[in-house]
C-alpha cells in the first residue's frame, strides 16, 4: 500500500482553497489534513498537524507565503514547501530557493500537474516550473541582503521608521541604515520609490 501524503493547503480565497482541497481529495494517495486562510494561520497549523508537505499561495494576509514556509522548515525540517503563485517574479523564486522552498509553480498549473509536484518533493526532489526557472536565470540577482529586503517590504505600505523598527524589532537608526543601502543599492530617490521598485523584479 502507497503512503498517503499528508497536506496542508493556505490560499485566502476561499473558493480556489476549497476547490483545491477538493481535486485533491480524488487523488487516493494524497489527504488534505489542514487548511489556512492567512500565512499565520499556516504556521499554527503546520505545528498542530505536522503535514508532509504545504501548499502555500506566495501572497497572503499578513505573513506571506515564502516567509511562513521559513517558519514551518524551522521549526519541523521534514515539512515539505511549495509555492503556487500567480505573481510568478524571478525574485520570488529566488527567495523562496534561499528559504528552503522545495517547489514553486504558477497558478496555471492543473490539480492533476500539481498533484504530481507534491508527490515529487515528498519524494525528496525539487521541482521548479521551467519557465519561471529561466526567468529567474535571465534576471540575475537581486542587488539587496535578505535583511535589506525584510525592512524595506516593510516599508513599502507607508510605514515610518518607527513603526518599521517596532516590527522588525530594532532601533531606528538600524533601520535607516538598511534602508539607506538598500535605496543605494537599487538607485531610487527614496525608500518608497526603492521599495515599488524592489516588489516590481520581485525581490520583495
Amino acid at each position: 500500500m502507497s503512503t498517503v501524503i499528508r497536506v496542508l493547503l493556505a490560499e485566502d480565497e476561499h473558493l480556489i482553497r476549497q476547490s483545491l482541497a477538493a481535486l485533491l481529495a480524488l487523488e487516493i494517495d494524497l489527504e488534505v489534513v489542514a487548511q489556512a486562510a492567512t500565512g499565520g494561520e499556516a504556521v499554527t497549523a503546520a505545528r498542530r498537524h505536522h503535514p508532509d508537505v504545504a501548499v502555500l499561495d506566495l501572497q497572503m494576509p499578513g505573513t506571506d507565503g515564502i516567509t511562513a514556509a521559513r517558519a514551518m522548515i524551522a521549526h519541523d525540517s521534514d515539512c515539505k514547501t511549495l509555492i503556487v503563485t500567480s505573481h510568478g517574479l524571478p525574485g520570488h523564486l529566488k527567495r523562496a530557493l534561499e528559504a528552503g522552498i522545495k517547489g514553486f509553480v504558477p497558478k496555471t498549473v492543473s490539480a492533476a500537474q500539481l498533484a504530481t509536484v507534491i508527490r515529487t518533493i515528498h519524494n525528496g526532489h525539487r521541482y521548479i516550473d521551467p519557465t519561471l526557472a529561466a526567468d529567474a536565470i535571465a534576471a540575475g540577482d537581486s542587488p539587496l541582503s535578505a535583511r535589506e529586503a525584510d525592512i524595506l517590504a516593510l516599508a513599502a505600505d507607508g510605514a515610518t521608521v518607527t513603526e518599521i523598527a517596532g516590527r522588525a524589532a530594532l532601533a531606528p537608526g538600524t533601520v535607516r541604515n538598511y534602508l539607506s543601502q538598500a535605496v543605494a543599492k537599487i538607485g531610487a530617490p527614496n525608500r518608497h520609490s526603492a521599495a515599488h521598485i524592489a516588489r516590481s523584479h520581485g525581490w520583495i
